[in-house]
Order: C-alpha cells, then sequence, then structure tokens
C-alpha cells in the first residue's frame, strides 16, 4: 500500500487544481513510513522493522523547480534529508545548510538556545539519489567547502552530501535490499526508452501499461495512474528543459570564453609585432618593416630569425 500525506484523486484536472506545485514520483513513492524505513535500511544496512519510530518532517514549503522532490525524516536519532535528482547539481551542500537550518529551528521550536544545558539535536545525513542521463560515478561525496572562496584544510563550517547513482548498472545492491527503489528505476528507463521513439504522452501510457503487466510499481501505478502519469510526462518535460538549458549556458560559455580568446590574442599579436619592430629598427632594418607589416609569411620568417 502507497502512503501519501495527500489524498489522491484520478482526475488530472483535480489533481492540478488543488495543487500549486507537484511532487515528483520518487517522493510519491517514499513519502510513507512502510517505504522510507526500507529505503533507509537499504542505504545504512539496517534492519529496522517498527516504522513508528520513523518521524517525517518534511518542511511542506521547500520547493526546487516548481518541484518537491525531499523527504526529511527523524530516524534512530538521525535527520535524513533524501532528494532526487535527474540533474546533478553540485550547489546541493549549500542547499541542504539552508534547509537543515530550517528543520532544526522547527525540531527545536519549544526549547531555549539560552539555557545552561546542552540542547540535543539530531545528527544530520545528506542523500542525493541520482538518475538522470549524465554519466556520473557510482558514488560521490559533494562538500559545502568546495564552493569556498578560500581553500582552507579544516574549515569552521562542513556540510557533506552522499550523491548515490540508481541507474542500471550502478548501486545495485543497494537496489536488490530496497524492491521499491528498483522498480522505480525500471519504471524510470521504461519511460525515456519509449520517450526516444514516440510520443511522450504515448510513451508514458505504454511504460505505464507495460509495468502494471510486469508487476512493476503494479500497486501504486494501479492506483494512482492518472498522477503517475502526469507527473512522469512533468518530469520528463522538466530534465529536457534543464538539458537545453545546461546546453545554452555552455553554449554562452564557450562564446565568451572565444571573445576572451581573441581579444588575449590581438594584444599578444600587438606586443610580438612591437618587439620585432624594436628590433628592426636596432638593427638599422626599417625598411623592412612595411614588407612585414603587409606579409604574413615575412613577418612570421622574422619572428623565428629574432625567436620572437
Amino acid at each position: 500500500m502507497i502512503h501519501s500525506s495527500e489524498k489522491v484523486t484520478d482526475s488530472h484536472v483535480s489533481v492540478k487544481a488543488r495543487r500549486e506545485y507537484k511532487d515528483n514520483l520518487f517522493r510519491m513513492l517514499f513519502n510513507g513510513k512502510e517505504m522510507l524505513l526500507s529505503l533507509y535500511n537499504a542505504v545504512n544496512g539496517t534492519d529496522y522493522a517498527n516504522s513508528d519510530e520513523l518521524e517525517i518532517v518534511t518542511l511542506e514549503n521547500a520547493v526546487y523547480m516548481n518541484m518537491k522532490n525531499d523527504i526529511a525524516f527523524v530516524m534512530d536519532f538521525y535527520l535524513n534529508l533524501y532528494e532526487h535528482q535527474s540533474t546533478f547539481n553540485p550547489n546541493m551542500p549549500l542547499r541542504n545548510l539552508f534547509y537543515a537550518a530550517k528543520e532544526y529551528q522547527k525540531l527545536i521550536a519549544d526549547k531555549s538556545l539560552y539555557v545552561s544545558s546542552r540542547v540535543r539535536i539530531p545528527t544530520p545525513k545528506f542523500v542525493v539519489f541520482y538518475n538522470g542521463t549524465a554519466r556520473q560515478p557510482e558514488r560521490m561525496v559533494l562538500k559545502l567547502s568546495d564552493s569556498f572562496e578560500k581553500n582552507v584544510k579544516n574549515p569552521d563550517l562542513e556540510l557533506k552530501v552522499t550523491v548515490l547513482n540508481i541507474n542500471s548498472g550502478s548501486n545495485e545492491g543497494l537496489k536488490e535490499s530496497c524492491r521499491l527503489l528498483k522498480e522505480y528505476e525500471l519504471y524510470v528507463e521504461r519511460v525515456r526508452g519509449y520517450a526516444g521513439k514516440m510520443e511522450l504522452n504515448e510513451a508514458v501510457e505504454r511504460a505505464v501499461e507495460e509495468c502494471i503487466a510486469e508487476g512493476i510499481l503494479k500497486g501504486f501505478l494501479t492506483k494512482y495512474r492518472a498522477e503517475a502519469i502526469s507527473v512522469s510526462i512533468f518530469e520528463y518535460n522538466e530534465e529536457k528543459e534543464k538539458e537545453l538549458m545546461r546546453q545554452a549556458e555552455y553554449a554562452a560559455g564557450e562564446k565568451r570564453g572565444e571573445k576572451r580568446g581573441e581579444k588575449r590574442g590581438e594584444k599578444k599579436g600587438e606586443k610580438r609585432f612591437a618587439s620585432l619592430t624594436k628590433k628592426l629598427l636596432e638593427a638599422g632594418r626599417a625598411d623592412e618593416l612595411l614588407h612585414a607589416a603587409d606579409n604574413a609569411d615575412y613577418r612570421n620568417k622574422l619572428y623565428r630569425e629574432y625567436k620572437l
């Protein structure tokens, strides 16, 4: 059974009218305690069985790119922030710093920080589940200190985010330990595969039909079919849009680099010819200057002669 903090209807229109932002599919799947505990056990190699020990503390106003893609919960004295990303984001430590500050404010709202005793808080753990199309390592750790203007050996403030690649061929042990995570990967792969061959709406419909028939996310897709299709289409379109944005940023950066290179080249050329001019004048060869200015081959020959 899939649990959700909101009742999901079969009407796409009513879902859109009721919500300003969409949950992403990952958050919809893992928004219940039982499924979240299974994921927690898989990530940490534990075997907790009582989901009542887990407390979901997600901040409902935390939105990224029009999508709610985070889940925060406390388990075994750890504050866990799990987030799904289909686009690699090196700024996750900085984002999580702001998020964690808001979480701790919420968790200790009824306590005073001016008492003589130490206020205890759950230990933070930050995990990103990555399933984008850009190739990434199986596991990496992003550090807040990587964003610091000045690199220091032991910064006074640090925050680490573990990024786990959940695409096919990566972290298979993790996905086998959490079957729901494995089925999520299979469903996303199916959508992407068909999206490259047919219209997106048709691709998602076909992926949903086949996954239900094959027992992949069967209970979830059967019960929440309309919203699952809507969210899948939204996510895929957003993923493509962000990819286009990255390509545009890269192209703009290359263009700026070319312009800077042209300017540096012009300055270097001017300086080189000025040195050649000085050498020729000193050698009493002023009559060769005009020929050197008009003839690139002759100019280069003089550059080689004077080792410029």
